[in-house]
């Protein structure tokens, strides 16, 4: 791989729940003659959640209690803080106005990635895909379904990070591809075998691709050519395990 090419992919309508995703990112792609297959689609997880039904009206949201308390102290909207409480595993640190949560799935972010940007409506709030590897999978097969060859898909979302400022988009699902590439017992250039090294490819993709889709772009997905997709894996893959992770 000496090269890598990136496509946005623009016109889109905006995405209803219930909407056929698959179809309506091919309707995109053929307009522009933009074949789909032979690379990794990263698809916004935003538009696949919408496609998905995981929207919810505030108006429709009963706080509780701790909600209640968290919404007074940090100046939040309580109906959004309850979401967040209901999307969380656990709160690992709130403070400054910032909840950071570990999402049912495992992902440590901000909101347990409860959004209310870019929603179908005023009041509502954007919810995670329940599981983005199966939303990942169920596209990619859609898609193929319908003649668009082999392909890679990644359901991407943007994360802050440790350490740094600044927002990256990372992997919340993948299909058809491998999402960590394994170095290790590989040499490295000067023939020292490699111990640790192992990319995180769906991360590296998604990071890529969201350099096209900043939020006021209206670009819900990105097709990377160049890197042929293969194997098998799913983002749930990349999840550090707790006894290993030094930060827990």
């Amino acid at each position: 791989m000496n090269r890598l090419e990136l496509l946005a992919l623009r016109g889109v309508p905006a995405v209803a729940p219930g909407d056929d995703l698959a179809a309506l990112l091919l309707e995109a792609a053929g307009r522009f003659g933009l074949e789909l297959g032979g690379g990794v689609l990263v698809v916004c997880q935003k538009v696949v959640s919408k496609a998905e039904g995981r929207v919810v009206a505030l108006a429709e949201v009963t706080p509780s209690a701790e909600a209640l308390a968290i919404a007074e102290e940090d100046g939040k909207d309580a109906r959004q803080v309850e979401l967040v409480l209901r999307e969380s595993r656990r709160i690992v640190r709130r403070g400054r106005g910032v909840i950071i949560c570990e999402t049912h799935h495992g992902f440590v972010c901000a909101n347990a990635g409860v959004d209310l940007s870019n929603a179908t409506g005023p009041d509502h709030a954007v919810l995670l895909p329940e599981d983005p590897d199966a939303s990942a999978r169920r596209l990619r097969d859609a898609l193929m379904a319908r003649g668009t060859g082999p392909l890679g898909v990644v359901v991407s979302d943007t994360f802050g990070r440790p350490w740094r400022e600044g927002l990256v988009d990372v992997a919340l699902g993948c299909a058809g591809f491998r999402p960590i590439d394994d170095q290790r017992g590989g040499p490295d250039l000067a023939g020292r075998i490699l111990e640790v090294t192992a990319a995180a490819t769906a991360d590296q993709l998604a990071a890529a691709a969201g350099l096209l889709m900043p939020k006021r772009s209206g670009v819900p997905a990105v097709l990377v050519r160049g890197l042929d997709p293969s194997g098998d894996g799913s983002v749930s893959d990349t999840l550090r395990d707790p006894e290993t992770d030094l930060f827990r």
